[in-house]
């Protein structure tokens, strides 16, 4: 072996484990952190109804499992529940291109999949790719119009766009809520939207609704004073 296939094979070796390493800490890192990032809320902005389970934790060798069920769905590219399921724990650990194209080669192998289109949807959300979201979501709700989780997140991907579309985000609750009308999340949702749209009267009714379907909300005592804030001219 020369010089120079000795070199290429020593920086090939070096980048296999630079990888395996990042991929390795990055599940680790997940796994940790998974119980706080499960409990964490805001009552300052929109909540979405796709956050991805995390199920790491109930796997004896994580990082073990996970490149297992990788290696499986690369291995077997006609398994539709493996693709799915690489698909997941990418979107776990946040790597969401790799996840999309798991959730790719599954919509070959079953074109009129629902949960892969909702998922492709989801996964394009999370990533910041939201009028590729809107167009997954929309396709979804051909199949199922009555889904309230799904059309209430077709709603988000106009409400965090550049720029927004509020109003077309306030359709989309709407919509969801003649479906729903104790939709928790839609509700609030619909509240944080009408209060950036400065439409105050309304949000406090829609409050009001949201407060007898769950006193508890978090969100509550934000969105009251963000309406006091509004009504005192701040």
């Amino acid at each position: 072996m020369n010089k120079e296939n000795i070199l290429f094979s020593i920086i090939g070796l070096l980048l296999g484990f630079i990888v395996g390493f990042f991929f390795a800490n990055t599940i680790n890192q997940r796994y940790a952190q998974a119980p706080a990032s499960a409990s964490s809320s805001s009552a300052s902005l929109p909540v979405d109804q796709h956050a991805t389970d995390s199920n790491l934790g109930g796997m004896p060798n994580p990082m073990g499992d996970v490149m297992a069920a990788i290696q499986k769905a690369r291995n077997e590219p006609d398994n539709f529940e493996a693709q799915m399921e690489a698909a997941e724990l990418y979107a776990q650990i946040r790597r969401y291109d790799q996840a999309i194209e798991f959730l790719e080669r599954a919509r070959k192998i079953r074109p009129d999949d629902y949960k892969a289109l909702v998922r492709l949807g989801d996964f394009n959300f999370d990533a910041g790719r939201y009028e590729i979201a809107e167009r997954w979501y929309s396709e979804a709700l051909k199949k199922n119009p009555d889904d309230v989780n799904v059309r209430t997140d077709l709603g988000l991907t106009f409400f965090f766009r550049t720029p927004p579309d509020i109003d077309r985000a306030i359709a989309e609750f709407r919509r969801s809520l003649e479906r729903d009308p104790n939709h928790e999340p839609t509700l609030q949702n619909l509240a944080i939207a009408l209060l950036r749209k400065g439409e105050t009267a309304e949000a406090q009714k829609t409050i009001e609704r949201l407060e007898q379907v769950n006193p508890q909300n978090q969100a509550l005592p934000s969105l009251k004073e963000r309406v006091r804030a509004s009504q005192e001219g701040k």
